[in-house]
């Protein structure tokens, strides 16, 4: 081989292997360019992502701010309706504590007549008729003070005084006010047990076993009523048993509600309100005592006042009773702005032989009474016209004649600020309507003690 042939042999090869470098390094770019392709596209990918993420992130993050808006207006709108129900309901019972004392008051003077009526000559059907004037009045009365109970529970205005009770001390009363009227029905009120304690609220309490007792002789024609105070387990439990018609299942929640009656009908055709057991589930409830019912058609109810006992009570002194005296003879001053009322009162003074000067305001009775003439007791009623107060006229006549003259200040009003000022003037209260005996019993025993 020539050398020419030599020199292009070599030259060959050299392009060869340059062609070969080429194709690697070519090959090297294109793999290098490849991988830079798909990090790109990764890359995008990612960005693309958190685009979509952050999107949902966004609408996620406004529905929750929306929905935390509308959850705080509604709290908004819960609160101002809670306030305005309780601004209803205190407005609801002034109202009723108003129209109760308007609604007493010609109450108390229709009372005071029928009363004074009553003691006059008259044949018996006119005696049956005032009897059912009476029972009517009694109704109504009833009704009245109910409706302002149940009011005052509602509003938080009655707070229990828990204390200790002895339990028998309200069972004997129970019986002393419910026997006459059982028997007069033809049924056994049986009263067991009371040899406890418990904590609660005396007046509360006997008017939750009041209701439940009147009740139960109201629907029970024969048989009787059982009241009995017994321990189980840790608290006291005091049941009130009847034998009469039985409550329907379906009804059982029902009857705790205001005006319901149900089927049940009285069976001495007395007018039932569907109030009592209202006021047997509030009362409880503020005192915070579980009240329990089993009741079965045909076989009769039993009422469970669970209580907590408690322990007993320091005895306390015996006060000594003074017998009440007649008032034949005893001089009453008396004012009241009610002219019926007045009058009435009046008219029952002078039917129990005392001497009566009645007025309706102060002037008229500082006219009537002058300077030197003492009464023996002053009637007094709190709620005067013109803003004026039955307490001024009492502390005046006190002060004229140098000595705590005894006195009976009368209202429809059940406040506890009237109460607290009764009180303070060592005065005693009586609330309209008035009740005729208990007054001449409150009246002959402040005589007697003066």
């Amino acid at each position: 081989m020539s050398g020419t042939e030599t020199g292009a042999c070599e030259d060959v090869a050299a392009l060869h292997r340059r062609i070969v470098k080429l194709e690697r390094i070519n090959a090297a770019l294109m793999s290098q360019v490849e991988r830079t392709m798909d990090q790109r596209g990764s890359a995008y990918s990612l960005f693309q992502t958190a685009i979509t993420l952050e999107g949902q992130v966004r609408s996620r993050t406004e529905e929750l701010t929306a929905l935390m808006r509308s959850l705080e207006r509604s709290n908004q709108d819960l609160t101002a309706a809670k306030e305005e129900a309780e601004r209803a309901n205190r407005s609801k019972t002034r109202f009723l504590a108003a129209a109760s004392h308007d609604l007493l008051q010609p109450l108390n003077a229709a009372r005071l007549s029928i009363s004074a009526l009553a003691e006059m000559r008259m044949g018996p059907e006119a005696r049956v008729v005032v009897g059912q004037v009476e029972r009517g009045l009694q109704t109504i009365e009833d009704l009245i003070k109910t409706l302002l109970d149940i009011s005052k529970l509602d509003a938080g205005l009655i707070q229990p005084v828990v204390r200790p009770v002895r339990v028998a001390d309200v069972l004997e009363s129970i019986e002393a006010s419910f026997g006459p009227l059982a028997a007069r029905k033809g049924l056994r009120l049986s009263v067991r047990g009371g040899r406890t304690w418990v904590a609660s609220d005396l007046v509360l309490l006997q008017r939750i076993l009041q209701n439940l007792v009147s009740n139960a002789i109201r629907y029970t024609a024969a048989g009787g009523v059982l009241v009995a105070a017994r321990k189980r387990g840790p608290e006291i439990r005091i049941d009130v048993v009847d034998s009469g018609s039985g409550i329907p299942e379906d009804e059982q929640d029902l009857i705790f509600e205001e005006f319901h009656r149900g089927g049940r009908e009285s069976v001495d055709g007395e007018i039932a309100l569907g109030l009592g057991l209202s006021i047997v589930r509030r009362s409880a409830q503020a005192l915070g005592h579980h009240l329990s019912l089993e009741s079965r058609v045909g076989h009769g109810s039993r009422f469970s006042l669970h209580l907590d006992p408690c322990a007993p009570e320091p005895p306390r002194p015996t006060p000594s009773l003074v017998p009440p005296t007649s008032l034949t003879g005893a001089r009453i001053a008396l004012i009241e702005n009610d002219k019926a009322a007045l009058e009435a009162l009046a008219r029952l003074f002078h039917g129990w032989d005392a001497n009566a000067f009645a007025a309706r305001d102060h002037l008229s009775l500082v006219r009537l009474l002058g300077t030197t003439w003492s009464p023996d007791v002053v009637v007094a009623d709190f709620h005067l016209d013109g803003g004026a107060c039955g307490l001024d006229t009492v502390e005046w006549l006190r002060s004229v004649h140098g000595h705590d003259i005894p006195a009976v200040i009368t209202t429809a009003d059940h406040s506890s600020e009237v109460e607290a000022r009764v009180r303070a003037a060592r005065c005693e209260l009586v609330h309209k309507p008035l009740k005729p005996a208990q007054l001449r019993a409150l009246l002959a025993h402040l005589l007697s003690r003066g």
